[in-house]
């Protein structure tokens, strides 16, 4: 299993950075290779990715959510594993420090590759870049969603 970690400082306040995150169907605005996520229920959102060709479908879970601090998930069934961690951390009252870490399984050649030669890693620091000019530039959220989700 592959640990991907990405740091990015944002332009709003903590409360719009985790607002827009929590609005998981905007994802393949600023992900790239994510084609959809449709969001289940609070917990449980299904993902369809095309990376390198190959097409991927997914299930995930929330299994932690606190508002303006995090949100844990994992996934649940289908083509991919992975687990990760997304944190908002105020640095003041008009800059957060969003930090993403991810612990992605790699399957199949496509992907074991890709792990190999960092495409994974470079990946998710794309992405988390263009989070950061996707909600810099729209100059607040989408959405947003405030519900606690509790471990276990």
């Amino acid at each position: 299993m592959s640990t991907v970690k990405e740091t990015v400082e944002v332009e709003v306040p903590v409360r719009t950075a985790y607002n827009q995150w929590t609005q998981f169907e905007e994802f393949p605005n600023f992900m790239e290779g994510v084609e959809e996520v449709r969001q289940i229920d609070d917990r449980h959102n299904h993902w369809t990715t095309k990376i390198g060709g190959v097409t991927r479908e997914f299930d995930t879970e929330i299994v932690d959510q606190l508002p303006d601090e995090r949100i844990t998930w994992r996934t649940t069934s289908g083509d991919t594993n992975q687990k990760g961690m997304v944190r908002f951390q105020p640095l003041d009252d008009t800059h957060t420090r969003v930090e993403l870490v991810m612990d992605v399984e790699t399957s199949g050649a496509a992907e074991k590759t890709a792990d190999m030669t960092g495409m994974i890693d470079r990946r998710v620091k794309g992405d988390m870049r263009r989070f950061k000019e996707f909600i810099e530039h729209r100059g607040g959220e989408s959405g947003s969603w405030r519900g606690r989700i509790k471990p276990g």
